[in-house]
């Protein structure tokens, strides 16, 4: 039987980003005073509303329809520079889009957003795209959202590590293939399960990156597997995503055992501030 691709067209959605309703100044002047001169602390708060549209490719499991009361684990994945624009054909060229059609029964649903061309997986647009899609799709289809999923491969490993950064209580494991990011906020994702995967030989991006990111996250307290291929160059994602360890050890992880271990984390520190 022949695994369920959807083609998901333009997606527009709506985001809020509240902030609350008035300015107001630290000065006690009215309204209708004159303002004061020189440097003086302001607030505001206000209300940011943002359209945001994107495509994506969505592929169900083959017996998501036959097992009516199951809820499915999900995986987000963000493809690499050269799958840009608008042709969604080329989003299942590599990694788990091109494995969810090869293979009978993959056991995920799988959502592969499509970047814009000339767009960055970090521009704040996308990502609000990114997000925008997966709220939607949790809502529309039944979605495990205890075991979401989070993975790319080059432009989409370090658009990977960018989105967890921010969004890090989201997802309950996320593997980086061949790609980077930004150390400093590695402490963001202590609590994040972590798989990074390079090629040792790698002309494009550099190994190093992926080193500094696993010592940071680990630094940090973080739970971290660095895999280095040693004949590896940059196009690693074939022997990464066609091998069934990585769904293995994906499905191990939950978000709720994740948040279990930050709490206890949080409780500890405190425990020890005391003493």
């Amino acid at each position: 039987m022949k695994k369920k691709i959807y083609l998901g067209t333009a997606l527009l959605g709506t985001l809020a980003a509240v902030l609350a309703a008035t300015a107001t100044c630290d000065s006690s002047a009215k309204s209708d005073a004159e303002p004061t001169t020189g440097q003086t602390g302001h607030t505001f708060s206000g209300k940011v509303t943002k359209k945001v549209q994107g495509k994506y490719l969505l592929s169900l499991p083959e017996k998501y329809n036959e097992l009516k009361e199951d809820r499915w684990p999900l995986i987000l994945f963000l493809h690499g520079s050269g799958e840009r624009g608008t042709n969604l054909k080329l989003v299942k060229k590599h990694g788990v889009p091109k494995e969810a059609e090869k293979q009978k029964n993959f056991p995920f649903i799988v959502l592969s957003p499509q970047c814009p061309k000339e767009k960055w997986w970090s521009d704040i647009d996308v990502t609000l795209s990114v997000m925008a899609i997966l709220d939607e799709v949790c809502k529309t289809y039944r979605v495990d959202t205890d075991r979401i999923y989070l993975t790319g491969l080059s432009m989409g490993g370090f658009g990977s590590w960018s989105l967890a950064t921010q969004y890090p209580d989201r997802f309950a494991a996320m593997a980086v293939v061949c790609g980077g990011g930004n150390a400093y906020l590695a402490k963001r994702l202590r609590d994040l399960p972590t798989k990074i995967f390079h090629g040792a030989k790698d002309p494009a991006v550099p190994v190093a990156g992926s080193k500094m990111l696993a010592g940071a996250l680990k630094g940090a307290g973080g739970t971290v597997d660095l895999l280095i291929l040693p004949r590896g160059r940059h196009n690693i994602w074939g022997p990464v995503y066609s091998n069934p360890s990585l769904y293995e050890w994906f499905l191990q992880n939950t978000r709720s055992q994740n948040l279990a271990r930050g709490k206890q984390r949080k409780a500890a520190a405190r425990q020890k501030a005391k003493h």
